[in-house]
């Protein structure tokens, strides 16, 4: 079986051509000219160069190959200019998915990786109830207004494209850059939480993404979305403490912010990363995630559909990270 993956050098992408590999599939890395291989070192991959801005050239650089396979796992997460969200995430996935229907590829399977942001604080109001795959989309971040958008595009496929989207919430683990920024702050004696009133939030280590997405691959049934968590729910504090512990518990400031000092910081960003063309760390979209106040969800659909069963709870988990943060120099 041959399988494509896009997005192929990013952090879920390349854990997800190392399991290919592991299952024999004859696996091709959708790279950029300018992407890392840094993880893609297994002389068994094959690599191919695809331009999801131009539909007809990327119809050509796909036209010589039949694959069973696809992962889109390819996307823009951080940028600084808003407008590159629907660039990539949203037309790029559009040329892609016509390119392949124009090729009439012979496919299997299509699987989509979204994100449980498209849901937006849609049950923020206390008690925190789960989201649920039936409550409408209200996201409020371009990121996730641009994977609700490529999302609703490949549901209009459903007669044509054999697809299935996921929507994992934080993934984390070996390889990861976001949370790792806060593995850097608790290291060097601060940690940094915001709001007052509760937060639950919900985890999905890389690894159990990966299984989720080689379920789906097996799944006949097309137009299944599911959301992905470690089945827990957590709050900041928790995911901090364990940071902590696994770092041997090295003194800290633990500085709690109210909301409205965190929209005039990222405000602030937001405008610098405008002026200066670089993405900042803190900028409104990072905001509105910061700020929402219930990540948790419901993974039954996952769990009796696909067959999913997270192996890897938290706690688990970042012990995991941080030893191979440690063994690779990161910290």
């Amino acid at each position: 079986m041959k399988i494509l993956i896009t997005g192929a050098s990013g952090f879920i992408g390349s854990f997800i051509v190392e399991e290919a590999l592991k299952r024999g599939f004859e696996t091709w890395a959708a790279v950029r000219k300018t992407s890392s291989k840094r993880y893609l070192r297994d002389e068994r991959i094959n690599f191919i160069e695809l331009d999801f801005d131009d539909e007809a050239r990327l119809t050509e650089q796909l036209r010589p190959h039949r694959f069973d396979y696809v992962v889109h796992a390819a996307g823009v997460t951080k940028c600084a200019n808003h407008q590159d969200f629907y660039r990539v995430n949203t037309e790029g996935t559009k040329h892609f998915v016509n390119a392949l229907l124009a090729l009439e590829m012979p496919l299997k399977k299509f699987v989509y990786m979204s994100s449980l942001s498209i849901y937006g604080p849609i049950r923020d109001s206390i008690p925190h109830l789960d989201i649920l795959l039936s409550d409408a989309p209200h996201p409020n971040t371009d990121y996730a207004k641009s994977k609700l958008m490529a999302e609703s595009y490949i549901r209009k496929l459903r007669d044509k494209l054999n697809y299935t989207i996921l929507r994992p919430t934080g993934v984390y683990g070996p390889r990861e850059t976001d949370y790792f920024m806060m593995v850097k702050s608790i290291k060097k004696h601060s940690d940094f939480a915001v709001g007052y009133s509760q937060q639950d939030i919900t985890f999905v280590y890389v690894s159990d993404v990966v299984q989720a997405v080689f379920l789906a691959l097996e799944q006949q049934k097309s137009g299944g979305k599911y959301f992905l968590t470690d089945g827990e729910v957590y709050s900041s504090r928790d995911f901090s403490d364990m940071i902590r512990e696994e770092l041997g518990n090295p003194w800290w400031i633990r500085i709690t912010a109210p909301v409205w000092l965190l929209r005039v910081i990222c405000t602030v960003g937001e405008l610098w990363g405008k002026i200066t063309g670089k993405v900042t760390a803190l900028n409104m979209d990072k905001f509105h995630i910061l700020s929402q106040r219930n990540w948790r969800c419901d993974v039954g659909a996952a769990i009796h559909e696909l067959g999913y069963e997270p192996q890897v709870k938290l706690r688990e988990g970042v012990k995991l990270s941080i030893e191979w943060y440690k063994e690779n120099g990161w910290i």
